[in-house]
């Protein structure tokens, strides 16, 4: 295809408006473009076909906050020391080899955000929903570049969906009034409202993450839908509850002539629930170091200058998004000491490709295996992921696991689910890798768990 898009954000006397539309816990294969044949995302899959899919889109992590964290700041995980939820030290103690890295749980003030970033180009910049980065004046979206803030605490999951919210950071709308939809009703408030100056708006949503709780009527549509033994009727329902949202989000800057002039870029912060939905072709699921861990749908939408029904293979991460927004909003991202790459030129061509060798990732930390996880070649001797680290260059993607100082090489492009571990055929590749893995974490001081736990009873 020959796309005759012209880039043209820095002839434009108005700099574009900004969305990061993040969704919560959607895996990969939960999106209608992508196949499912079960989840409805009609919003989503127009999106897809007027703007650009990434299919090699990945999180900086697992899991929840890191994810967020890296987002915020264009950095590696180690340089911010999130690495997972809460504790490292997860699960029982006996049974943890290694004492993992102490994690850090908010982010710090002393880090430049994207929403920092922007306002000194000139933006409002609006917080809605998960914010999950800390909870103290200087921690919340407000102490972190943020004009305002609608809904978003420390806490990585609402009470419940239904209002009350018991949420001091929203106030209660009417009884049983749905969380998706009065926090999509803000986003368009705010978005009516902004007047002069362009816009970033984080629209953070909490769906799809626990507590499952669907509406009512959409609940009931699925648990009639042919093939509903075989998914979650209300895991569904959340879906739909958030592609409605993003369809609103996005009439609203059609209907007011905003389309041409406002990136929206969707994304996920890790894979979907293994109790909940289904991964397949991929292996493993939220917090895990296989692909279903932290390989995201991502789509990319501003008609105009992003060419419509295309796609880039190329290899991009949640950590780009910041110095992209920053040379979209007419800045420079060598300002900043960014991990991150600046994704536009690939906006408007996606055969572009980035300077760019391999990607990383590090987990010095430990993760139980949830309830009713179902399939064993998702786990690690039990685990959802114990401290292993993974570097993904080209089509090799290598996991090294620190309990057993062995590595997993596996071919991406032959084996997206990793069924079959290469490392004893290919031992040149391992060691290139490890190599590659091992000067990057010296690079960004990545602590290495290496301590054995005296509570540790061999099983």
């Amino acid at each position: 295809m020959a796309f005759g898009y012209t880039f043209t954000l820095h002839a434009q006397t108005e700099k574009p408006n900004i969305i990061l539309f993040l969704v919560d816990d959607m895996g990969s294969m939960d999106p209608g473009y992508m196949g499912n044949p079960f989840y409805e995302t009609p919003n989503l899959d127009r999106m897809a076909q007027e703007g650009m899919r990434f299919t090699n889109a990945y999180a900086n992590a697992p899991n929840c906050a890191p994810t967020r964290a890296s987002i915020m700041t264009g950095l590696y995980t180690p340089r911010h020391g999130m690495y997972t939820v809460n504790s490292s030290a997860r699960g029982k103690s006996e049974n943890r080899k290694l004492i993992p890295i102490e994690n850090t749980t908010s982010l710090a003030p002393t880090f430049t955000t994207m929403a920092e970033a922007l306002k000194a180009q000139g933006y409002a910049t609006h917080h809605i929903g998960k914010w999950h980065l800390g909870g103290t004046p200087t921690t919340l979206p407000q102490g972190q570049g943020f004009d305002n803030n609608i809904a978003g605490t420390h806490k990585g999951h609402p009470n419940t969906y239904f209002s009350p919210y018991q949420n001091p950071e929203l106030t209660d709308g009417p009884e049983g009034e749905y969380l998706t939809d009065r926090l999509t009703d803000e986003a368009l408030r705010i978005m009516e409202s902004n007047d002069a100056q362009p816009f970033f708006l984080y629209f953070s949503h909490y769906a799809v993450h626990t507590p499952i709780q669907g509406k009512p009527d959409l609940v009931s549509k699925y648990g009639q839908k042919k093939g509903h033994s075989e998914w979650h009727s209300e895991y569904a329902a959340m879906v739909e509850s958030m592609d409605t949202s993003l369809g609103r989000l996005l009439q609203y800057l059609r209907d007011t002539e905003q389309d041409r002039n406002t990136l929206v870029l969707f994304f996920s912060d890790n894979g979907g629930h293994g109790a909940y939905t289904k991964h397949k072709p991929l292996r493993g699921y939220k917090g895990s170091m296989f692909e279903g861990g932290f390989r995201e749908p991502m789509v990319a939408w501003m008609p105009g200058t992003i060419p419509p029904q295309s796609a880039s293979d190329e290899v991009v991460m949640g950590l780009d998004f910041f110095p992209t927004f920053i040379k979209m909003a007419g800045g420079n991202p060598n300002t900043y000491q960014l991990d991150g790459h600046d994704l536009s030129d690939l906006f408007k061509n996606p055969n572009t490709r980035l300077d760019r060798e391999a990607v990383f990732w590090h987990f010095p930390a430990y993760l139980e295996a949830y309830r009713g996880s179902v399939r064993p070649e998702d786990l690690v001797r039990g685990w959802r992921a114990v401290p292993s680290a993974a570097i993904r260059k080209g089509q090799w993607k290598l996991i090294y696991d620190y309990e057993t100082a062995s590595a997993q090489l596996y071919d991406l492009d032959k084996d997206l689910g990793e069924s079959q571990d290469l490392a004893q055929r290919h031992p040149e590749i391992v060691k290139e890798l490890k190599k590659a893995l091992r000067q990057w974490q010296k690079q960004v001081n990545a602590p290495i768990p290496s301590q054995l736990n005296p509570e540790y009873k061999l099983h």
